[in-house]
C-alpha cells in the first residue's frame, strides 16, 4: 500500500502482520467492539481495510486507560502503540491481522458517536428503509464495503480495456433536450428560458451518434441515465450504464469487442473465466422456447408447441385458442412426485399475473395423465401428448391456450416459478447469451399506433427497408441483447445513419415531418453531412456489478440508491422547494 496516502497513520488496520511485531505504530479507525476482561480493556479498531485488535493495560496513564474504559461502538480513536504477537492460543484465524494485537501506549478519542440504530455488522437485522435512512453507517458494514469497492474496480477494469482498444471517453450532456419516446423524462425548469425545460437524458444515444459523424470513430463514456419510470429490484430512476460507440462496423464487430470486455471484467474483478463467444438466439426462438426475449439457460424446462395435439381434445378451451390462431402450450415440471394439489393450485393463481385466464394441468401417474384436464384426452392423445413433452411419472404438465404472446409470456413465467421450486437454477453458473433479430416495432394497443421495440434510432435489417411504409409489423431490427441468466445487462445495435431511412422510422412511430424536425432535426441535419455506418451498446453498470457479486438488488451495490417508490431516505428527497424558488423559475404549482 502506498505509504504517501495513510495521512497520520502509520498502517492501515488490515495490514500489520507478525513480521511488525516490536514496531511502533499509530493507528486510527472506528470502535467495532469493546470487551473488558478484568481490569485488561480489547477494541477491535476497524477501517475499511480491515480490523486490529488494541489492547490497553492498567498501566497506562490514568487518563488513558479513562477513555478506554469509557469507549462506545463507532467511535473514533487515535492509538499509538507497539505490535506484539498474540499469546498462544489467543490467534484469531478469521482475520487477516488475526497473529498480532497492539498494546497502546496512548489514545486520543477523536469523535464521539451517538449510539447507532442497528449493530454495525453482518448480518444486521435492521431492515431496508433504516439502513437506506443512515447509509453513512451501512456502508461501514464489510458486505457493503466489498461491494461499493467491486465496483470501483469494475469501473477502472472498463477503462483500461476500453482504452487499450483505442476508444476514447468523451462526455455528454447531462441538461439536454426532451425526447419523451420510451420511458418519461426527468424535466427540469430554465431560470433564464421561462416555460422552456431541459431534460435530463435517458441515454447519450443521439450524443454518441452525433460523435460518429464528428469522426471519434470509438466512443466510451461511463455514464448516468435517467428515466421516470416505476421501479422494481433492478432499477432506479438514476442508473449508471457503460456506453460504447464504433463506426465502420456490423453487428458481429459490437458483439465481440462486448464479449471480450465482459470476459476481461469477469476474469480481473471475480477471477472467473467466461467462454468465448456467447451463444446466439434469435427473438423468435427466444420466445417459443422460453416465453421471454430474456430467458435463463441455467436449467432446461423448454416450452413445447402442442396445438395440434391439444386441439384435438375435446376441452373446449383448447380448441378455441387454436381456432383463433392462438396457441396451446406446454412446461414440463420434473417434479417426481412433489407437487401437491396446494403447489399446483399456487402455480394456477401465480399466472394470472402474467395475464393468462387460467393454467391447466395434469400429472403423469403409471404412463397416463390423472388430474386436471386428462379426462379430456383419450388413451391415444395422451399417449402422443406425453410422447411430445418428454413427461415421465411423477411429473407434473401445465399447459396454457391463449393468444400466442400471452401464452409464451406466461408460460415463461411459469418455467420460471418451476426452476426456482425445483431448485434447478445453478446460483454460482454465468450463462450468457446473445438475443438477436428483434422486430422492429411493437403495437401500442393504448395509442393505436407502433412504437419502437428498442429506440427509433435503430437500423431495420437492410431488406426490410421497404416494408417500412408497407407493413411495418413485418419490419426486424439490427439489434442485440446481451442477456446473463435471465437478465438484460445490455442492449445495442446497428444504427440508422441515412436521413432518409431515419425519416421513414420516424413516419412508422407516428413523428410526422414536422414533429421529426422540432424533436430531432440536430440528428437529421448531421446526418446529412457523410455519417457513416455506425453501431454500438449500453451495458448495465449496476445490473452487471449485481451480478458478480451475487446479489438480488442493484441498491446493494449503489453508494447511495433510492428507495423502490424513488425516494431517497437519508436525505429526503425528492422534497418541497419554496415559493421564491418556484417564482424565479416561473412555475406555479396547482393547490394538491
Amino acid at each position: 500500500m502506498n505509504e504517501q496516502y495513510k495521512g497520520l497513520r502509520t498502517h492501515f488496520l488490515g495490514e500489520l502482520r507478525k513480521g511488525d511485531s516490536g514496531s511502533e505504530v499509530t493507528l486510527m479507525g472506528w470502535v467495532a467492539k469493546r470487551r473488558d476482561h478484568g481490569g485488561l480493556i480489547f477494541v477491535d479498531l476497524r477501517d475499511r481495510y480491515g480490523v486490529t485488535q488494541i489492547v490497553f493495560h492498567p498501566q497506562m496513564t490514568d487518563e488513558g486507560f479513562a477513555v478506554a474504559e469509557k469507549l462506545s461502538a463507532e467511535d473514533v480513536l487515535k492509538i499509538v502503540g507497539t505490535v506484539d504477537e498474540r499469546p498462544e492460543g489467543t490467534v484469531n484465524s478469521d482475520l487477516d491481522t488475526g497473529e498480532i494485537e497492539v498494546n497502546a501506549k496512548s489514545i486520543e478519542l477523536l469523535n464521539e458517536s451517538e449510539t447507532p440504530p442497528f449493530e454495525i455488522r453482518e448480518n444486521v437485522e435492521a431492515s431496508e428503509d433504516l439502513r437506506l435512512e443512515y447509509r453513512y453507517l451501512d456502508l461501514r458494514r464489510k458486505k457493503m464495503r466489498d461491494a461499493i469497492i467491486t465496483r470501483h474496480k469494475f469501473y477502472q477494469s472498463v477503462r483500461k480495456f476500453m482504452s487499450d482498444k483505442g476508444f476514447i471517453e468523451i462526455e455528454t450532456p447531462i441538461l439536454t433536450k426532451s425526447t419523451p419516446e420510451g420511458a418519461r423524462d426527468f424535466l427540469v425548469p430554465s431560470r433564464l428560458s421561462k416555460g422552456k425545460f431541459y431534460a435530463l437524458p435517458q441515454s447519450p444515444q443521439i450524443y454518441k451518434q452525433i460523435l460518429m459523424v464528428s469522426g471519434f470513430d470509438k466512443y466510451f463514456q461511463i455514464v448516468k441515465a435517467f428515466r421516470d419510470e416505476d421501479l422494481r429490484a433492478d432499477r432506479q430512476p438514476e442508473h449508471t450504464q457503460v456506453d460504447i460507440e464504433m463506426s465502420f462496423v456490423d453487428e458481429s464487430h459490437v458483439r465481440q469487442m462486448a464479449e471480450e470486455l465482459m470476459a476481461t471484467v469477469f476474469k480481473e474483478v471475480i477471477d472467473h473465466d467466461l467462454p468465448l463467444p456467447f451463444p446466439a438466439m434469435t427473438y423468435d426462438e427466444a420466445m417459443k422456447r422460453f416465453g421471454s426475449d430474456k430467458p435463463d439457460l441455467r436449467f432446461g424446462v423448454e416450452i413445447r408447441n402442442v396445438s395440434e395435439i391439444a386441439g384435438r381434445s375435446d376441452f373446449n378451451l383448447f380448441q378455441d385458442a387454436v381456432n383463433n390462431e392462438g396457441i396451446v402450450g406446454a412446461v414440463v415440471a420434473e417434479a417426481k412426485g412433489t407437487f401437491s394439489r396446494k403447489v399446483i393450485d399456487e402455480l394456477v393463481e401465480f399466472s394470472k399475473i402474467y395475464g393468462l385466464g387460467g393454467l391447466s394441468w395434469a400429472k403423469v401417474e403409471d404412463g397416463k395423465l390423472a388430474g386436471g384436464v386428462s379426462r379430456h384426452f383419450d388413451e391415444n392423445l395422451q399417449s402422443e401428448l406425453l410422447g411430445n413433452v418428454g413427461a415421465k411419472d411423477g411429473d407434473v404438465i401445465f399447459l396454457a391456450a391463449d393468444k400466442t404472446p400471452v401464452a409464451l409470456k406466461g408460460l415463461g413465467a411459469i418455467r420460471l416459478e418451476i426452476g426456482r421450486r425445483l431448485n434447478l437454477i445453478d446460483k454460482d453458473t454465468f450463462s450468457p447469451l446473445w438475443v438477436t433479430d428483434f422486430p422492429m416495432f411493437e403495437w401500442d394497443e393504448e395509442a393505436k399506433r407502433y412504437s419502437a421495440m428498442h429506440h427509433p434510432f435503430t437500423s431495420p435489417k437492410m431488406e426490410d427497408i421497404d416494408l417500412l411504409d408497407s407493413d411495418p409489423s413485418k419490419v426486424y431490427a439490427r439489434a442485440y441483447d446481451m442477456v446473463f441468466n435471465g437478465s438484460e445487462l445490455g442492449g445495442g445495435s446497428i444504427r440508422i445513419h441515412s436521413k432518409d431511412v431515419q425519416s421513414k422510422v420516424f413516419k412508422a412511430i407516428g413523428i410526422g415531418a414536422d414533429e421529426a424536425e422540432r424533436k430531432f432535426g440536430y440528428l437529421l441535419k448531421a446526418l446529412s453531412y457523410g455519417a457513416p455506418p455506425h453501431g454500438g451498446i449500453a451495458l448495465g453498470l449496476d445490473r452487471i456489478v449485481t451480478m458478480l457479486l451475487r446479489l438480488d438488488s442493484i441498491r446493494d451495490v449503489i453508494a447511495f440508491p433510492k428507495t423502490a417508490s424513488g425516494t431517497a431516505l437519508m436525505e429526503k428527497a425528492p422534497s418541497e422547494v419554496s415559493e421564491a424558488q418556484l417564482k424565479e423559475l416561473g412555475i406555479k404549482l396547482e393547490p394538491k
